[in-house]
């Protein structure tokens, strides 16, 4: 059996205290063979960028590599961040055209490789994730390896035209023919890619899924909608319900019903957009006044770049305008948290809300959507509001499906939800639950290993 070797840009050391879902499901994977897990180690040096951390756990072994303090700025905060992050969501006004911070993320992404080539053996099968790491492959090739290389992109993949806009983008998109299997969340996402091939790369389609580059290199590529660890989260959320902070705030509650965003503080997510659907809601719903808050828990994210600063002042501005217009003595219409909580406590937050609110602007899945749905009480669950941009409203037909940018929309849906009948909340919610335990974060990487290691 292949030793898998998982890079990603963060590596979930055994001690990491919060490991999301991705790294339940890479940690799963590496253990049932033995494998590797090599990238970043999330510390930042006054030395050259390079040094190597090796710890062992079991029959996994976990390989990091500091960085230094200007490779950092350049590649993760400068490139990866304020270049990809934007370009990759639709945001080409927020884009860093920077050259500068390119050829940085290139030679940091050499430095990985080069690195990494020492660690590998023949017979490994390597898996790629996310944006940080495009040019991996291509530099892994260039060192002579011929192991299958696969790739993984967490995000959306924009039209051809949107990706032609980045100065070199032929070169940097290129790299992705370096992989034997390019994984995208959605059909949509692989369309778009398919066509980027066609228009811009040189390439020709032999297939849906099988491309082929001018100079004659075949690769596939294939939608491997990411999930989420289901039944744990249904337990995880279960038990939570008795926890002292999901008891306080059920508690402050009163007889009003919880609508509930989380969600990383970034523009992707429509935050400003969503406080001003919810304002929108309060003065067109006035049978509906007072009977819900708003509880929206935003933790700040990439605090050194100036967008997120800036965003950050938005809502905070936002949240006190709703609440000066709105609230009563007696009621605060938004509440506004700029922090994080544990996995668990938030899971518990999921399942007394009566509205799970998920409104990115663009967004390659969106697992608190998913989340959302299976922390549900199956005997009274609550109702699911998606964005259309967001990948999981292509699996969960059933949420009501909103247009984020549609104000007076999103408002309605609000109110749609407040009031829909426990039957059709049932109806909707089995659906989507049945969807998750099948396809759930198992199901996933197995389908895309399967698929890597045939090839």
């Amino acid at each position: 059996m292949s030793r898998l070797v998982v890079v990603s840009n963060r590596v979930a050391l055994p001690s990491t205290p919060r490991a999301g879902g991705l790294a339940v499901a890479m940690r799963a994977a590496l253990k049932e063979g033995g494998g590797m897990w090599f990238g970043w180690s999330g510390k930042r040096s006054d030395e050259p960028s390079g040094r190597l951390n090796v710890q062992q756990d079991g029959n996994v072994t976990y390989c990091t590599v500091d960085l230094s303090h200007d490779d950092f700025d350049a590649y993760y905060n400068g490139f990866a961040n304020r270049t990809l992050w934007p370009l990759l969501h639709f945001r080409l006004d927020l884009v860093d055209y920077s050259r500068e911070t390119y050829a940085s993320y290139r030679q940091v992404n050499a430095m990985f490789a080069d690195t990494l080539v020492q660690q590998l053996r023949d017979d490994d099968v390597i898996w790629v994730h996310d944006y940080h790491m495009i040019p991996l492959g291509e530099r892994l090739r260039e060192l002579g390896v011929a192991n299958r290389i696969g790739f993984f992109l967490h995000v959306p993949m924009p039209s051809a035209d949107l990706l032609s806009a980045l100065p070199s983008h032929e070169v940097l998109f290129a790299a992705l023919s370096s992989y034997d299997l390019v994984g995208f969340q959605t059909s949509r996402d692989l369309e778009r890619f398919q066509s980027y091939v066609r228009l811009y790369g040189g390439g020709r389609i032999v297939a849906s899924g099988l491309m082929e580059t001018a100079a004659g290199r075949q690769f596939r590529a294939g939608a491997f909608p990411i999930s989420i660890d289901t039944a744990t989260i249904a337990k995880q959320a279960a038990s939570a319900a008795s926890r002292q902070s999901v008891q306080r705030l059920k508690a402050s509650l009163g007889a009003r019903a919880l609508m509930i965003g989380v969600d990383r503080l970034d523009y992707s997510k429509g935050l400003p957009d969503r406080f001003r659907a919810f304002e929108r809601y309060l003065e067109r719903h006035e049978e509906q006044r007072g009977q819900m808050t708003f509880l929206q828990i935003a933790p700040p994210s990439r605090s050194e770049v100036p967008e997120y600063q800036a965003l950050r002042r938005e809502l905070e501005g936002l949240a006190g305008h709703i609440n000066g217009r709105h609230a009563a003595p007696e009621w605060t219409p938004v509440r506004y948290v700029n922090r994080d909580f544990s996995h668990g406590v938030l899971t518990g937050f999921y399942r007394l809300a009566n509205i799970g609110l998920v409104t990115p602007l663009r967004d390659g899945m969106n697992l608190v959507a998913k989340e959302y749905v299976a922390s549900q009480d199956a005997e009274d669950p609550g109702v699911l509001l998606l964005s259309r941009f967001a990948g999981a409203a292509m699996e969960l037909g059933e949420a009501l499906i909103v247009n984020p940018y549609d104000l007076d929309g999103v408002a309605d849906a609000i109110a749609a939800a407040h009031a829909m009948p426990l039957s059709e909340r049932r109806e909707r919610w089995h659906a989507m639950m049945k969807r998750l335990r099948h396809d759930d974060i198992t199901a996933w990487r197995r389908k895309y290993l399967d698929v890597l290691e045939s090839l």
